[in-house]
């Protein structure tokens, strides 16, 4: 069994003391016993007054979140899924950025958004991260303690193909950082990720923002474990920001794949033409 932490942050406009929040959850995961940490999409800054927060987004070398908790997993020799930080890219644009950092503090994979956020809800909150954002367009996994590791942040769960391809790259585990709003939590979010486990038949490590943030907006919260059955193995609820554990049973893989071996039973198709 891998004993996993899940960081439930309630992240604010001041990325310094989002870092120091991010360097606590590391040791208190550490502390709990856990091989890794995730935690979710806008790990380093959450503010949406992108006037504001351009002051405070850097590079990647230069960024001081992500420098501070490389230091914290190689203090702890813990591995950590830093769900995402915003950066800049070389061309000006932001990235919504995933990383991997294993126990020496080495950046062992990084993935960029693809599908942006531009929505408007009938709960009068309107998003267009497209507007500062570059979509990613490469999926991405590599090998942790969890198995082979595939990378999705937030908004991505409503595209299955990309967990396809995740399957089919037999990923045992995919982590689905995010930061989701209250009314399409409410609506959605359990049935999408349970749904996602059980067509990539892997592990979904889901580690979201909660509550009441301090640039105005409300995120759903419930930090979910699913295994490849869909069974939900933790919920962590709304009740705020903390650490959650759960267990991961390396052999659940292969048994729910030997069962229902739907990725192998997948076949390509015509599509029917354009309306």
């Amino acid at each position: 069994m891998t004993r996993i932490a899940l960081y439930q942050a309630n992240t604010g406009i001041d990325p310094e003391r989002n870092a120091a929040d991010l360097v606590d959850a590391v040791r208190g995961a550490s502390n709990g016993g856990a091989q890794m940490l995730f935690t979710p999409e806008m790990s380093g800054l959450l503010d949406r007054d992108r006037k504001r927060a351009a002051a405070r987004i850097a590079a990647e070398d230069a960024d001081r979140v992500l420098s501070g908790v490389r230091n914290a997993a190689r203090e702890e020799e813990l591995w950590v899924a830093l769900g995402s930080l915003a950066v800049t890219r070389e061309d000006g644009r932001w990235a919504n950025r995933a990383f991997v950092i294993d126990p020496d503090g080495e950046i062992a994979a990084r993935y960029d958004k693809i599908h942006m956020f531009d929505v408007d809800l009938d709960s009068g909150e309107s998003w267009r991260e497209s507007n500062a954002y570059a979509p990613g367009e490469q999926a991405v996994y590599c090998e942790t303690p969890v198995g082979r590791l595939g990378l999705a942040i937030c908004y991505d769960m409503r595209f299955p193909a990309l967990f396809g391809a995740l399957g089919e790259a037999r990923c045992d585990a995919i982590s689905v950082p995010a930061a989701f709003t209250v009314p399409t939590g409410r609506a959605h979010w359990h049935t999408l990720l349970r749904a996602r486990a059980i067509e990539a038949s892997a592990f979904v490590i889901a580690a979201a923002q909660v509550g009441q943030h301090e640039d105005g907006r409300a995120t759903f919260g419930h930090s979910l474990v699913i295994d490849p059955w869909g069974e939900v193995l933790l919920d962590m609820g709304d009740a705020g920001p903390g650490l959650g554990f759960a267990e991961i049973d390396p052999d659940r893989v292969a048994t729910v794949r030997r069962q229902l071996p739907s990725l192998a039973n997948r076949r390509e198709f015509h599509h029917p033409p354009a309306a």
